[in-house]
């Protein structure tokens, strides 16, 4: 029984080595001021080769899109709805239907309105990456970025 147990360990042990979380889009943040009140904020995904991140306006019954949720704060206001480039549309059969999508890297930017000269902008972002073989769960991460 005593050798069993080392055994066992190695082996689990072992295995959760190899066993390696998949992170196939990596985010940074960015603001710039474009005024002494106003400003963008930056959010941007670089995607691996053969990955890609849904758009903000996927349709029901598809993946879930991309949505950013900005933390309400007394300090800013938002100016608009969040921003995204165009994205690549295609049917996917596994969905049947057509969706919207970003390869490589994608920046999307929210114009805001301050009214302190040093804020931190906060929120969520939830997201779904697929590749031609799988699609990872959604995952929502915080986010905060210093207005300076």
């Amino acid at each position: 029984m005593k050798k069993i147990f080392p055994i066992a360990f190695l082996l689990l042990f072992s295995v959760s080595l190899k066993a390696q979380i998949l992170t196939p889009v990596h985010w940074s943040y960015a603001a710039k001021k474009i005024s002494s009140t106003e400003a963008v904020v930056f959010i941007k995904g670089t995607i691996d080769d053969g990955w890609h991140v849904y758009s903000q306006t996927v349709k029901e019954g598809g993946p879930v899109k991309t949505t950013i949720t900005f933390t309400p704060l007394a300090s800013y206001i938002l100016l608009g709805k969040t921003m995204e480039p165009t994205p690549i549309t295609r049917n996917e059969k596994v969905f049947n239907m057509d969706v919207s999508f970003f390869e490589k890297s994608v920046i999307f930017q929210q114009k805001i309105k301050f009214k302190k000269s040093k804020i931190i902008v906060k929120g969520t972002l939830e997201y779904m990456t697929c590749n031609d073989k799988q699609c990872l769960p959604p995952e929502d991460i915080e986010f905060s970025i210093p207005v300076n």
